[in-house]
């Protein structure tokens, strides 16, 4: 089984022009799949759209980032709701709380998540779920429908040790990026993945953002899937396990988590 990358924005401007070429060196580097990020209307209908394109390779999910929180309207949770019907689409989001730079104000945030997080229970889609700087509000709105919702990760993970565990206390599964491969701001990262259970750990480049810093020298600082392997090597000694034992164990979670054998 191949690696997994469970998180890139391959909808990015930034990838138009050679997408089949990054796509050949992620398969070069060892990935089987990757899960193509949709945060918006635009790109969630982008990202069905190469996951139809390269069926079994590509896979999507739709939702709303809250950036984009006071775009929410009932006619975008239908256009959600119909993509989720698509078998290339695998999970609703990316959709949560973003207090670090309030690019929708918070009420507005609130709300989208809320309804996003009522058409995942509706339709038992899996969820891709982002929280920067707002774990109270965030943590409470997740708790209050947990019992409702089926399969979720807290995706781009670089909060507290103690906001993991509080994720974790709610059976989520945790996205790790290429933070954890700088030492200088995932020092504390590099502590708490340790508490991740074998079958909570999901791995993920969040392309073209967070380049591992362990990766070899790029004439640009774009990030692609075919850096997943660094992230590997860095959880692999972070946690004690070989990077083989990492590899197996993070594509067996995202199968199971995303459905992906069904």
């Amino acid at each position: 089984m191949g690696l997994i990358d469970v998180g890139a924005n391959l909808s990015s401007e930034s990838f138009h022009h050679d997408l089949d070429t990054v796509l050949a060196r992620a398969w070069d580097a060892g990935l089987s799949k990757i899960i193509v990020t949709g945060s918006s209307r635009e790109s969630a209908l982008h990202a069905a759209e190469l996951a139809r394109q390269y069926p079994g390779r590509l896979y999507a999910t739709a939702g709303l980032h809250p950036h984009h929180a006071s775009e929410w309207s009932a006619e975008l949770g239908e256009v959600f709701r119909q993509l989720a019907q698509q078998n290339a689409v695998v999970s609703l989001g990316e959709c949560g709380l973003d207090y670090f730079r309030d690019l929708s104000p918070r009420e507005d945030q609130r709300r989208a998540f809320i309804a996003q997080l009522e058409i995942a229970a509706e339709l038992n889609m899996p969820l891709f779920l982002h929280q920067r700087d707002a774990h109270e509000d965030f943590l409470a709105i997740l708790r209050e429908w947990r019992p409702r919702l089926g399969n979720a990760v807290v995706h781009c993970f670089t909060d507290t040790r103690a906001a993991m565990n509080d994720y974790l206390a709610l059976d989520c599964h945790i996205g790790i990026t290429g933070w954890i491969c700088d030492e200088r701001r995932g020092l504390h990262l590099i502590e708490a993945v340790r508490d991740i259970p074998d079958d909570r750990l999901l791995i993920e480049t969040d392309a073209p953002y967070l380049l591992p810093r362990t990766a070899p020298k790029q004439a640009s600082r774009r990030n692609e899937p075919a850096f997943l392997p660094w992230i590997v090597k860095a959880l692999a000694g972070a946690r004690g396990q070989a990077e083989e034992e990492i590899a197996r164990l993070s594509s067996a979670n995202a199968m199971r988590f995303f459905r992906l054998n069904d």
